[in-house]
C-alpha cells in the first residue's frame, strides 16, 4: 500500500508527497509534529500538517534567511535565532568567523528533540558551546531589560502565521526586535509567497516600517514550500540589507547564496514590488543613523 502525505496551502490545490516511512507523529504542546521519510526528498518535519524542511532543499531556504543580514552586517558578533529548533538558521550562522553568540529561543522542546533525532546533518551546530538553546515564548522572552541592544542580527526562522505564530508577524514584535538590537542591527524574517498571500506580506512590511528606519523584501526560488516563490522581510537600522559587504561571506562553500545572488534577491517583478512600496524609497531620518558611525542605507 502506498503512503502519500498532501499539504494544502490553500482549500482548492495541494502539495502531495510519497512516504516510505513514518519515523515519529507527536502532538506536541504547541502543535502536531510529524518526521517522515519521502522518495525524493528525503526525511521531511511537518508541523500542523506544513512541511517545514526537507533534506533535499533545506539549504536554500537556511542560506537565504542567515546570510543576507550576516553579511550586510561588519561585524556580527551575537545573533539571536526566533523559532528554528531544527538548527539550520544555527549552522549557517556559525559560519561566519567572529560569532561569539548565539542564542535559539524555540518554544516547543519536542521539535529540537527531533532535529537532534531524525536531522543530525542540520541540528549539530546547536552542540557548539557558543550556543544556548531556549525554550520560552519569543514575543516575550525579547522584552527582557537585560537584552536590550544585545543581538547585531536577529533571524525570525517562524513558521506560518497559524496559532501561537501569528504574534510573530505583527508590530509589537517587531517592537519586541528592535529591542534586543544593537543600534546597527538587522533582522530577516521569513515571510510567506508573494503569489498566495499578497495581503499577508504587505501587512508584514507596513508593520515592519512602523518600526524600522529600513525595510525591504527579497525572494528566492525553493521546491518544497508552496508557490515555488518565497519572501523574506529584513529590517534595518542603519545598513543596506540588499548589499553585501566585501569579505563578509560564509566560510566553506555555499550551495545557494552568493554575494551576486543576494543583490539580485531584492530586484523584485513588479507584482512583488507592489507589496514592498517602501522597497526604493529614502529612509527614514536620512543622515541620522541611529547610533551606527552615520552610515545610511539608500
Amino acid at each position: 500500500m502506498e503512503i502519500w502525505f498532501t499539504e494544502k496551502p490553500t482549500p482548492h490545490w495541494g502539495m502531495t508527497y510519497r512516504v516510505t516511512q513514518v519515523l515519529r507523529r507527536v502532538k506536541t504542546p504547541f502543535q502536531d509534529l510529524a518526521v517522515v521519510e519521502t522518495v525524493d526528498f528525503g526525511r521531511a518535519l511537518i508541523l500542523d500538517g506544513i512541511v517545514q524542511l526537507t533534506e533535499k532543499d533545506e539549504f536554500v531556504y537556511h542560506e537565504m534567511i542567515v546570510h543576507v543580514p550576516m553579511c550586510a552586517h561588519p561585524d556580527p558578533r551575537r545573533v539571536l535565532v526566533v523559532g528554528g529548533g531544527d538548527g539550520g538558521a544555527v549552522r549557517e550562522i556559525l559560519r561566519h568567523p567572529g560569532v561569539e553568540e548565539v542564542v535559539l529561543v524555540d518554544i516547543d522542546r519536542e521539535v529540537i528533540a527531533a532535529a537532534r533525532e531524525f536531522f543530525p546533518q542540520i541540528s549539530a551546530s546547536l552542540d557548539d558551546p557558543r550556543v544556548r538553546v531556549v525554550n520560552e515564548d519569543a514575543a516575550r522572552y525579547l522584552w527582557q531589560e537585560e537584552l536590550r541592544g544585545r543581538f547585531h542580527v536577529v533571524v525570525v526562522d517562524s513558521p506560518d502565521p497559524v496559532g501561537p505564530a501569528v504574534a510573530l508577524f505583527q508590530e509589537d514584535f517587531y517592537r519586541a526586535v528592535d529591542h534586543v538590537l544593537a543600534p546597527d542591527g538587522l533582522f530577516s524574517a521569513q515571510s510567506e509567497c508573494p503569489f498566495l498571500m499578497p495581503d499577508f506580506i504587505r501587512s508584514v512590511q507596513e508593520a515592519a516600517a512602523r518600526v524600522f528606519p529600513i525595510v525591504k523584501l527579497y525572494i528566492y526560488s525553493n521546491v518544497t514550500y508552496p508557490g515555488g516563490m518565497w519572501a523574506f522581510t529584513t529590517g534595518s537600522k542603519c545598513y543596506d540589507p540588499a548589499s553585501p559587504r566585501e569579505g563578509r561571506c560564509p566560510e566553506g562553500p555555499t550551495r545557494y547564496w552568493t554575494p551576486d545572488v543576494h543583490r539580485a534577491a531584492f530586484v523584485l517583478p513588479p507584482f512583488v514590488e507592489e507589496l514592498a512600496p517602501l522597497q526604493h524609497a529614502p529612509p527614514r531620518g536620512a543622515g541620522s543613523c541611529r547610533g551606527c558611525a552615520g552610515e545610511v542605507a539608500l
